[in-house]
């Protein structure tokens, strides 16, 4: 980093360059762009062959693909005109020849295993009852229902009325298998004798005489009008590439022959040729790159060392945090501007000293050597840590330290950057917040005994008058010419339990109202539990409010500020009390109860008052908020603060459970221990 100071402009040679060679560099850069120019015509120009190459190849296969769809279709034709034959010669034979079921079933099973895409023969009389059907699911019966879908009604009646061979639409049967029905109409002198109907599988048609090399290139699907596929057959897998349609007929009603081309694999070579024409023209691209850029690099490298050094020079006169760099052996390699303003040494004063380091303070200086070992070993703080420092002019200042390690170009760890902050106006102001704090407790609890004054005086005037009673009686006892001390021994003795009561009550208030700097301490809660309850039970009794108290046998010491409980519990007690004051007689209680859970104690105050209305519920514990006509709404605003200052918590919840039915709790935690 020290070497990073030296200001670029004083390096000799990094910022003079001649004029001359700017204006060579610009014209040889119009100079190269005449071959990039070329390159450029010539890559497009091989670039276009190749397209063209590639539309012609998809041209070809087009062609191709049509010829091979007119091949199929004819070759189809030509198996169903086969079968067509075959059809009518069996029905010629059932009208002349003897023996007619006999040699129908002769003839129909010869028929159905040379021609496996008829799945079933029928033969009907001419009321379209089945005379005999093979493959037959049941016997055949002259008063049976043909059965089979109601296609089979419509083709025999076409083929009846025109007297010729007829296709039906086609249907799906059983799990979704295509089929049509051809239909024979057979007559025996010029009168009609029935239809021989042949149920053709189209599944069967495809398997049988769509050969396996044609399945290897394309896909066959017959589609109708809705583009729904009714037989397909293929053994190539992916996106087609290209198709073609032709009409299916027969059987007709809208049938096509859908044939899809897939992506034949490309041509290897003209890949080859491709890759090597890009790589070429990249290559010679990539070339006059590099020797346009040797010719720049010289003035590209000093405008970059100028923007580099003018913007590291205005980051560094911004910044008001100082910043501040050490090797691995704790000497300074860089500080900035704004280090050098915070302790008033100059740069050259600083960069390569050595601890102790000038800014050290003499009486700081066994803490800072500690705290220089944590930060060579790693292990400082990751959210900060404080040190006192001290200016040229020998004044101190308290500085808030962050340090990161620094890390060169080649990822190796060669010191530490710290940022460093001036905090001592902030801890002037902390300190000057946390005395008004302080003055605003005391003022508070002024303000508390004022209130209570009135009962506190009736309640102390209680042991002064019963003090002046037993006096008065002692004095007219020792007018009596055969008085005894043991006579007055009991009013005296009375006379002392009074003023024990009463001193008890002004130590009380003394030790309330006395203004002392808060001090954790072991804290025994129940004493300060029981001393709030002997403050407020006049009250209590005057507000007519049952004070109870639900304490364990034992409850372990806090680490507390005893003065600053007693402030809370007695805001809390009061604030209760007051709520009470629209709850009927007999239901006013006020419930104080200690637990203990696993480091903490959770003490709470609950009331059986009114209750806490929703919309003030999240104002609760604003400073200034209130909710009395003369309050001046800082008491549980203190509260939090007090509980906050002893690291526990406090809030309010809804009392559901009280005797009547309605009311508030109030919950703070106390820590067990110092470091919880």
């Amino acid at each position: 980093m020290a070497r990073d100071a030296t200001p670029l402009g004083n390096i000799p040679g990094m910022l003079d360059t001649p004029p001359a060679r700017h204006f060579s560099a610009r014209h040889w850069r119009w100079v190269l762009a005449l071959p990039k120019f070329g390159i450029v015509l010539l890559l497009s120009a091989l670039l276009a062959l190749l397209w063209l190459l590639h539309l012609n190849e998809i041209e070809e296969e087009r062609t191709a693909l049509i010829k091979d769809v007119l091949w199929l279709e004819q070759n189809l034709r030509f198996h169903l005109g086969g079968t067509e034959e075959s059809l009518q010669q069996l029905a010629v034979d059932i009208a002349t020849l003897p023996e007619t079921r006999r040699m129908f079933r002769l003839r129909a099973s010869h028929l159905l295993k040379n021609t496996p895409e008829i799945s079933q023969l029928i033969w009907f009389n001419p009321q379209r009852k089945i005379i005999d059907a093979l493959p037959s699911t049941a016997p055949p019966d002259e008063d049976a229902e043909p059965f089979g879908p109601p296609v089979t009604e419509r083709v025999f009646e076409y083929s009846r009325k025109l007297a010729k061979l007829t296709y039906s639409e086609p249907f799906l049967v059983g799990s979704n298998q295509a089929m049509i029905e051809i239909a024979v109409p057979i007559f025996q002198e010029q009168h009609f004798a029935g239809t021989l109907i042949a149920v053709v599988s189209l599944d069967g048609l495809m398997n049988n005489f769509v050969p396996w090399w044609f399945t290897e290139k394309y896909k066959v699907d017959i589609v109708d009008d809705n583009d729904i596929v009714y037989a397909s057959k293929t053994r190539v897998e992916g996106l087609g590439n290209q198709s073609y349609e032709i009409p299916f007929d027969p059987p007709g009603y809208g049938l096509r022959l859908r044939v899809t081309s897939y992506r034949s694999s490309s041509n290897p070579l003209q890949i080859i040729l491709t890759a090597a024409i890009i790589i070429l023209g990249s290559g010679v691209f990539w070339s006059l790159w590099v020797v346009r850029d040797l010719m720049k690099k010289r003035t590209q490298a000093e405008d970059a060392l100028r923007a580099e050094h003018a913007f590291r020079t205005s980051m560094e006169d911004s910044l008001t945090v100082g910043m501040r760099a050490r090797d691995l052996q704790g000497k300074i390699i860089y500080v900035n501007s704004a280090f050098c303003r915070m302790t008033g040494f100059s740069q050259e004063e600083l960069v390569g000293a050595i601890p102790p380091m000038p800014y050290w303070a003499p009486e700081e200086m066994e803490e800072s050597y500690a705290m220089l070992h944590t930060v060579l070993t790693g292990n400082a703080p990751l959210d900060g840590f404080e040190m006192i420092f001290m200016r040229k002019n020998g004044e101190r200042f308290h500085a808030l330290v962050y340090e990161a390690k620094l890390i060169d170009g080649k990822g190796q760890h060669t010191g530490w950057m710290a940022s460093i902050l001036d905090i001592t106006e902030r801890k002037h102001a902390e300190e000057l917040a946390r005395q008004q704090q302080e003055q605003l407790q005391f003022t508070s609890r002024l303000v508390t005994m004022g209130e209570m004054a009135s009962t506190l005086a009736h309640e102390l005037n209680q042991p002064l008058a019963a003090i002046a009673s037993y006096n008065s009686g002692s004095l007219n006892l020792l007018q009596h010419a055969d008085c005894k001390p043991e006579d007055i021994r009991p009013a005296l003795e009375k006379i002392g339990i009074q003023a024990q009561r009463a001193g008890k009550i002004i130590r009380r208030v003394h030790d309330f109202v006395r203004k002392s700097e808060p001090k954790r301490a072991p804290c025994r809660l129940a004493e300060v539990i029981e001393d709030c309850l002997g403050f407020a039970e006049p009250e209590a009794r005057k507000r007519q409010v049952t004070l109870t108290a639900e304490l364990p046998p034992t409850i372990p010491d806090v680490p507390a500020d005893r003065l600053m409980l007693e402030q809370v519990l007695l805001n809390l007690i009061r604030n209760g009390m007051e709520a009470m004051s629209d709850t009927p007689d007999g239901l006013r209680r006020l419930d104080i109860s200690v637990r203990a859970e696993q480091q903490e104690l959770i003490v709470s105050v609950a009331d059986s008052g009114s209750g806490i209305a929703p919309d003030i519920r999240d104002k609760l514990f604003t400073a200034f908020f209130t909710t009395k006509p003369e309050g001046m709404g800082v008491g549980l605003s203190i509260c939090r603060s007090i509980i906050e200052f002893h690291r526990g918590r406090l809030w309010a919840e809804d009392h559901f459970q009280s005797i009547s039915g309605h009311g508030t709790i109030f919950f703070f935690t106390l820590p067990l221990e110092e470091n919880a």
